[in-house]
């Protein structure tokens, strides 16, 4: 690994060292690139003259004009902006790309090669140890490949609407942008295995990551189900395919959801909520029975605790081994005195955002730094790479180098 130099704050974590330009915008590259800031790199986030287009994606908007939705995922990065149209951006990118052990990008298949910067025939040859990491919504090739793709449409061309939502309302985008996360952490996880073959053989190599077969992995275990069966998955609501109880059910000031398990799990909760008949009958006995009477049960069980209240009986069945939890809100989830104690919110200054899921313990990372205002590191990062001041002042004239979204 290459080591940068400072970083938005001083770097932490496993990646400490690694130096990475970020050329992707909106949320899977971004998503990726952060999670590396958070773990160490120096991660360089290069704009287009248009700016990401997140930053515009608002209201709500920070106290610097961003939108929250941009300073989701560029937290800890350093910022500047390239043409990679004009020559002058061409030849720039290839001289910031020494030293640099990861590029990340989500153009169109086929842009960075109209550019003159191919990863096989150009940048490959130039720097053979470089990890390149292509993120787009079907790939280069097949009858899709080169096409673009939004997280929504592949929702629903990947069956994930299908088999999300109520009989009533019919298929349902999920409410987060489930494709584009996962997608964002795919990347994250074939730029780390192809940095491990690199310090094994001194190569790197590219990676690419698709949103067409993220969606697609993420049909477990519907798409088992159908391939043993050949009956096509149905809507369910929040119920599962494969086990019962595992619904919400309402309690008395509102829903949980149960997620029972085994044939154990199911008879400590009847003993706890005064169903044990339940638990003997035949009916309910094993799994595959509740799933066939499935109704009839969930009826018994939302009597039996509608006159609970839903954080004492969840805490309760949650001693005895029961899984069960409040259906909470945003506010009501960031809320919960454990996602106090895990740090999962961070509040600095004016910055606002969710803290860091992979823990380690001997180098464990951190949120830290702020999303960067457009080009504002720009000068910094050309004085690192060796530019004089008088070709910085050149490549702004020739409109290489933007200074303000849209110029």
């Amino acid at each position: 690994m290459s080591f940068g130099s400072e970083r938005a704050s001083p770097p932490r974590g496993a990646l400490a060292g690694m130096r990475v330009l970020d050329l992707s915008r909106v949320l899977a590259g971004p998503l990726c690139t952060q999670m590396l800031a958070d773990h160490g790199a120096d991660v360089i986030k290069i704009e287009p003259p248009a700016g990401d287009e997140t930053r515009a994606l608002g209201p709500p908007f920070d106290a610097f004009g961003h939108a929250a939705y941009f300073t989701a995922v560029n937290r800890g990065k350093r910022g500047m902006a390239l043409d990679l149209s004009k020559p002058e951006g061409q030849e720039l990118l290839l001289e910031l790309l020494q030293g640099v052990d990861v590029l990340v990008e989500n153009f169109l298949p086929g842009t960075m090669a109209r550019w003159g910067l191919d990863y096989e025939s150009v940048l490959r040859q130039r720097y053979p140890a470089l990890v390149y990491c292509a993120i787009s919504g079907f790939g280069t090739d097949g009858p899709l490949g080169g096409l673009p793709g939004y997280d929504a449409v592949l929702q629903a061309m990947c069956g994930l609407m299908s088999i999300n939502g109520e009989p009533e309302s019919g298929p349902t985008r999920m409410g987060i942008p489930i494709v584009d996360h996962v997608t964002g952490y795919t990347a994250l996880t074939g730029i780390l295995l192809a940095l491990v073959n690199r310090a094994r053989t001194g190569e790197g190599q590219r990676v690419d990551a698709t949103l067409f077969d993220t969606a697609m992995s993420l049909l477990v275990p519907h798409a088992a189900n159908w391939m043993y069966s050949g009956e096509a998955p149905r809507l369910l609501g929040s119920a599962h395919p494969n086990i019962a109880p595992y619904d919400r059910f309402a309690c008395r000031d509102g829903q949980i959801f149960l997620g029972i398990l085994n044939d154990r799990q199911f008879r400590r909760f009847c003993e706890h909520v005064g169903l044990a008949e339940v638990w003997c009958d035949e009916r309910f006995a094993t799994n595959a029975v509740r799933l066939r009477n499935r109704d009839e049960l969930r009826g018994l069980i939302e009597a039996a605790i509608s006159s609970h209240e839903r954080e004492i009986l969840c805490a309760d069945l949650m001693r005895i081994g029961v899984p069960a939890g409040a259906v909470n809100s945003v506010p009501q989830a960031f809320a919960q005195a454990h996602a106090h104690h895990r740090s999962m919110r961070i509040d600095r200054g004016e910055y606002h955002g969710i803290g860091v899921a992979a823990r380690l313990s001997r180098s464990p990372g951190a949120a830290e730094g702020v999303p960067p205002a457009y080009g504002e590191h720009a000068q910094q990062i050309l004085h690192e790479t060796g530019l004089t001041a008088s070709r910085i002042e050149q490549l702004r004239e020739s409109g290489a180098l933007p200074q303000r979204i849209g110029t």
